[in-house]
């Protein structure tokens, strides 16, 4: 499983699904991101939280635990 905390600065990934439950969950669906969308990796802090994204045109911030949660597709490495 391939999860959005794995991926690296500046590369897109499509979601695939969401876990967990509960308040987490329900923030991560209330940030946008659900299954099918692209996110777009922009920058990580450097302890590794929190993880910034764009999303549908919109950057947003999200915790390293929350990312771990969302599974992404791999990239294609040529």
């Amino acid at each position: 499983m391939y999860t959005l905390d794995q991926v690296p600065v500046g590369d897109t990934v499509v979601v695939k699904k969401i876990y967990g439950e509960g308040r987490t969950r329900r923030r991560i669906m209330d940030m946008g991101l659900t299954r099918g969308i692209s996110v777009l990796v922009r920058r990580v802090a450097p302890l590794g939280d929190p993880i910034e994204l764009k999303v549908r045109g919109y950057e947003l911030s999200i915790r390293k635990t929350e990312a771990a949660a969302i599974e992404v597709e791999e990239p294609d490495i040529h």
